[in-house]
């Protein structure tokens, strides 16, 4: 069994079409099939279920997905840490970040660790803090940032806090609320626009509102700050985003809340990060270090 066949496995299964799955790995289809089919012989069971329409794993390649893919961690790892023993860092680093995130400037440090480690191949995902969470503890996440409510912490996950921050409220500039602060019982008869129903970032709202004893009306359930942006745009109605990342949305008028929600930026890994998530820690350790310095918070 070869590394290269388990790859062009889980290509298979991923695009659910040889064609793709060959162009993926760039190599000509019928090398791809060989290979494959060599593999299924080896192991005595076919992997695919191929009709003219689809294919799909069979039972016996679903259970030999999981220990493919874990094979090709362990090889990727393994490598990685051979080159990190002689000085070079390589191999992938899976970064996650809810679209919110404000701690630290995520375009800049992501641009600095290609710089420091051009061998590490480098992805970002945009996520809620639940999957964020889950991704990291099934190690397709190496490293996340949340946001979640101050009594939150994450579960079965290595972290540590970023930043303490509250939300503001952000409205249309011709919203007729006249003041640029006010409180939450102000706003109760106001349509709201929120995250959905159970997310961290809808959380951290609903706990505010309750514990000043105010029931509000979310009208409009979103699942990205950029569309809740948008509907606040039309004045739609009130939306609420943390007061670090705010300000970037100019055409809003920011109102600033006397009893706000509060949230905490956390930085999340795994239990054994590899070595480019361990260079990734270390650069953000180093930019704090930075910051702290400089009189930031």
């Amino acid at each position: 069994m070869e590394l290269q066949q388990l790859r062009y496995v889980i290509a298979v299964a991923e695009t659910s079409n040889f064609t793709r799955a060959a162009e993926r790995c760039r190599v000509v289809q019928s090398a791809l099939s060989h290979q494959i089919a060599g593999l299924e012989r080896e192991l005595g069971a076919r992997l695919f279920e191929r009709t003219s329409r689809r294919v799909r794993l069979t039972p016996a390649g679903e259970a030999f997905l999981p220990a493919a893919r874990e094979c090709l961690e362990a090889a990727d790892r393994a490598r990685a840490e051979v080159a990190a023993a002689s000085g070079e860092i390589r191999g992938r680093l899976a970064v996650g970040a809810i679209p919110t995130v404000a701690a630290v400037d995520l375009p800049v440090v992501l641009k600095e660790f290609r710089h420091r480690h051009p061998r590490v191949h480098i992805t970002l995902t945009s996520s809620g803090s639940e999957d964020l969470i889950e991704g990291v503890r099934r190690g397709g996440v190496d490293v996340a940032f949340l946001g979640l409510p101050t009594r939150a912490e994450p579960k079965a996950v290595q972290s540590r806090p970023l930043a303490r921050g509250e939300l503001v409220a952000v409205v249309a500039p011709d919203h007729h609320l006249a003041d640029d602060e006010a409180d939450l019982r102000s706003l109760a008869d106001e349509p709201f626009i929120d995250f959905r129903a159970g997310h961290a970032g809808r959380a951290q709202s609903d706990e505010a509102f309750a514990a000043a004893g105010v029931r509000r009306d979310v009208a409009f359930e979103v699942s990205s700050a950029d569309f809740m942006v948008d509907l606040v745009r039309h004045g739609l109605g009130v939306g609420l985003l943390p007061a670090a990342y705010a300000p970037r949305f100019t055409d809003l008028r920011i109102i600033r809340l006397r009893d706000a929600p509060a949230r905490v930026e956390h930085l999340i890994w795994g239990n054994h990060p590899s070595p480019a998530a361990t260079a990734f820690l270390e650069l953000i350790d180093h930019r704090g270090g930075q910051d702290r310095r400089r009189g930031r918070p």
